[in-house]
Protein backbone atom coordinates (compact mmCIF):
# COMPACT_ATOMS: atom_id res chain seq x y z
CA UNK A 1 0.00 0.00 0.00
CA UNK A 2 1.33 3.32 -1.03
CA UNK A 3 2.07 5.87 1.96
CA UNK A 4 2.31 9.52 1.65
CA UNK A 5 4.67 11.44 4.73
CA UNK A 6 3.55 14.77 5.75
CA UNK A 7 4.86 17.87 4.83
CA UNK A 8 8.27 19.66 5.69
CA UNK A 9 8.27 20.58 9.48
CA UNK A 10 10.72 23.27 8.73
CA UNK A 11 13.75 24.00 11.22
CA UNK A 12 13.00 20.25 12.73
CA UNK A 13 16.43 19.72 14.51
CA UNK A 14 17.85 16.55 13.52
CA UNK A 15 17.99 13.82 15.35
CA UNK A 16 21.01 12.19 16.17
CA UNK A 17 21.69 8.76 15.70
CA UNK A 18 24.62 5.79 15.67
CA UNK A 19 23.74 3.02 13.44
CA UNK A 20 25.79 0.13 11.80
CA UNK A 21 26.60 -1.10 8.52
CA UNK A 22 26.28 -4.07 7.04
CA UNK A 23 29.78 -4.72 8.32
CA UNK A 24 29.05 -3.71 11.77
CA UNK A 25 30.73 -0.33 10.86
CA UNK A 26 29.10 2.31 13.19
CA UNK A 27 27.98 5.58 11.89
CA UNK A 28 26.21 8.97 13.76
CA UNK A 29 24.54 11.51 12.44
CA UNK A 30 27.96 13.65 12.73
CA UNK A 31 30.03 11.09 11.11
CA UNK A 32 27.97 11.89 7.64
CA UNK A 33 27.13 15.48 8.22
CA UNK A 34 28.18 17.67 4.95
CA UNK A 35 29.58 20.95 5.78
CA UNK A 36 26.50 22.58 3.59
CA UNK A 37 23.72 20.53 4.32
CA UNK A 38 23.00 16.44 5.17
CA UNK A 39 20.53 14.09 3.30
CA UNK A 40 19.20 11.48 5.58
CA UNK A 41 17.39 8.91 3.08
CA UNK A 42 15.54 6.21 4.67
CA UNK A 43 15.35 2.94 1.59
CA UNK A 44 15.24 -0.91 1.47
CA UNK A 45 15.86 -3.31 -0.81
CA UNK A 46 12.55 -4.83 -1.92
CA UNK A 47 10.51 -1.84 -2.09
CA UNK A 48 9.49 -0.85 -5.94
CA UNK A 49 9.32 2.53 -5.38
CA UNK A 50 13.05 2.54 -4.33
CA UNK A 51 14.10 0.20 -7.20
CA UNK A 52 12.34 2.20 -9.64
CA UNK A 53 14.69 4.92 -8.55
CA UNK A 54 17.86 3.30 -7.10
CA UNK A 55 19.95 4.22 -9.83
CA UNK A 56 18.36 7.85 -9.98
CA UNK A 57 18.87 8.30 -6.03
CA UNK A 58 22.85 6.96 -6.70
CA UNK A 59 23.76 9.81 -8.69
CA UNK A 60 21.78 12.14 -7.24
CA UNK A 61 23.63 11.28 -3.87
CA UNK A 62 26.81 11.42 -6.17
CA UNK A 63 26.43 14.80 -7.30
CA UNK A 64 25.15 16.41 -4.02
CA UNK A 65 28.53 14.79 -2.24
CA UNK A 66 30.46 17.16 -4.44
CA UNK A 67 28.85 19.88 -3.21
CA UNK A 68 29.38 19.34 0.17
CA UNK A 69 26.28 17.26 0.84
CA UNK A 70 26.61 13.84 3.46
CA UNK A 71 24.03 11.49 2.38
CA UNK A 72 23.33 8.05 4.49
CA UNK A 73 20.69 5.49 3.79
CA UNK A 74 19.19 3.68 6.39
CA UNK A 75 16.30 0.75 6.08
CA UNK A 76 14.64 0.47 9.47
CA UNK A 77 12.73 -2.64 7.67
CA UNK A 78 11.37 -5.91 10.05
CA UNK A 79 13.98 -7.82 8.49
CA UNK A 80 12.89 -11.15 10.13
CA UNK A 81 9.43 -10.84 8.39
CA UNK A 82 11.27 -9.29 5.40
CA UNK A 83 14.78 -11.41 4.71
CA UNK A 84 15.45 -9.40 1.57
CA UNK A 85 16.10 -6.34 3.60
CA UNK A 86 18.21 -8.10 6.02
CA UNK A 87 22.03 -6.78 6.31
CA UNK A 88 23.79 -8.64 4.53
CA UNK A 89 21.53 -8.17 1.33
CA UNK A 90 21.67 -4.60 1.87
CA UNK A 91 25.39 -4.91 1.86
CA UNK A 92 24.89 -6.72 -1.90
CA UNK A 93 22.57 -3.95 -2.94
CA UNK A 94 25.74 -1.77 -1.96
CA UNK A 95 27.61 -2.97 -3.95
CA UNK A 96 25.50 -3.54 -6.88
CA UNK A 97 24.52 0.07 -6.98
CA UNK A 98 27.95 1.25 -6.56
CA UNK A 99 26.48 3.23 -3.71
CA UNK A 100 28.84 6.32 -2.44
CA UNK A 101 27.02 6.90 1.06
CA UNK A 102 27.10 4.56 3.98
CA UNK A 103 23.85 2.39 4.21
CA UNK A 104 23.26 1.54 7.68
CA UNK A 105 20.84 -0.76 9.32
CA UNK A 106 18.09 0.70 12.25
CA UNK A 107 17.40 -2.83 13.60
CA UNK A 108 15.30 -1.32 16.62
CA UNK A 109 13.46 1.20 14.45
CA UNK A 110 14.14 4.24 17.14
CA UNK A 111 15.50 5.92 14.52
CA UNK A 112 12.84 5.65 12.14
CA UNK A 113 10.28 6.80 14.57
CA UNK A 114 13.04 9.54 15.81
CA UNK A 115 12.89 11.02 12.28
CA UNK A 116 9.04 10.53 11.83
CA UNK A 117 10.10 8.42 8.52
CA UNK A 118 6.80 6.90 6.83
CA UNK A 119 7.71 5.47 3.75
CA UNK A 120 10.34 4.21 1.74
CA UNK A 121 11.63 6.27 -0.05
CA UNK A 122 11.73 8.69 2.65
CA UNK A 123 13.92 11.94 2.08
CA UNK A 124 14.81 14.64 4.74
CA UNK A 125 17.25 17.40 3.61
CA UNK A 126 19.00 18.97 6.40
CA UNK A 127 20.90 22.44 6.28
CA UNK A 128 24.06 22.77 7.33
CA UNK A 129 22.80 23.50 10.96
CA UNK A 130 21.17 20.58 11.05
CA UNK A 131 17.91 22.24 10.44
CA UNK A 132 15.11 20.10 8.11
CA UNK A 133 14.85 22.00 5.09
CA UNK A 134 13.35 19.56 2.76
CA UNK A 135 10.75 16.28 3.29
CA UNK A 136 10.04 15.54 -0.47
CA UNK A 137 10.26 13.11 -3.53
CA UNK A 138 12.84 12.30 -5.38
CA UNK A 139 11.26 12.90 -8.97
CA UNK A 140 7.98 12.40 -10.41
CA UNK A 141 8.42 8.61 -10.09
CA UNK A 142 6.04 6.46 -8.35
CA UNK A 143 6.49 2.47 -8.87
CA UNK A 144 8.03 2.91 -12.30
CA UNK A 145 10.37 5.89 -12.98
CA UNK A 146 9.04 8.96 -14.48
CA UNK A 147 11.02 10.15 -17.74
CA UNK A 148 14.41 10.94 -17.93
CA UNK A 149 14.11 13.96 -18.29
CA UNK A 150 12.40 14.46 -14.87
CA UNK A 151 12.69 17.43 -12.91
CA UNK A 152 15.00 16.51 -9.98
CA UNK A 153 13.25 17.84 -7.16
CA UNK A 154 15.47 16.33 -4.66
CA UNK A 155 18.57 16.70 -6.25
CA UNK A 156 17.59 20.99 -6.95
CA UNK A 157 16.09 21.24 -3.09
CA UNK A 158 19.10 20.54 -1.61
CA UNK A 159 21.74 22.17 -4.20
CA UNK A 160 19.48 25.35 -2.98
CA UNK A 161 19.89 24.13 0.56
CA UNK A 162 23.88 23.88 0.27
CA UNK A 163 23.85 27.22 -1.49
CA UNK A 164 21.65 29.41 0.89
CA UNK A 165 20.59 27.32 3.84
CA UNK A 166 16.83 27.39 2.70
CA UNK A 167 14.76 24.37 1.21
CA UNK A 168 12.27 25.60 -1.23
CA UNK A 169 8.58 26.50 -0.22
CA UNK A 170 6.54 23.90 -2.33
CA UNK A 171 7.53 20.74 -1.83
CA UNK A 172 5.55 17.20 -3.00
CA UNK A 173 5.66 14.46 -0.69
CA UNK A 174 7.92 11.50 -1.40
CA UNK A 175 5.14 8.42 -2.14
CA UNK A 176 6.16 4.82 -1.66
CA UNK A 177 5.81 1.60 0.76
CA UNK A 178 4.98 1.92 3.96
CA UNK A 179 8.13 0.69 6.44
CA UNK A 180 7.61 -2.38 7.86
CA UNK A 181 7.43 -1.94 11.50
CA UNK A 182 8.12 -4.86 13.84
CA UNK A 183 5.43 -5.72 15.78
Amino acid sequence: MAVRPPVCDFGAKAPDFTLPDPDGRMFSYGDISGARGTLVMFICNHCPYVQAVIDRIRRDADELQKLGVGVVAISANDADEYPQDAPMQMKIEARKHGFTFPYLYDESQAVARAYGAECTPDFFGYNAAGELQYRGRLDASGRNPAPPDARRELFEAMAQIAETGQGPREQVASMGCSIKWKA
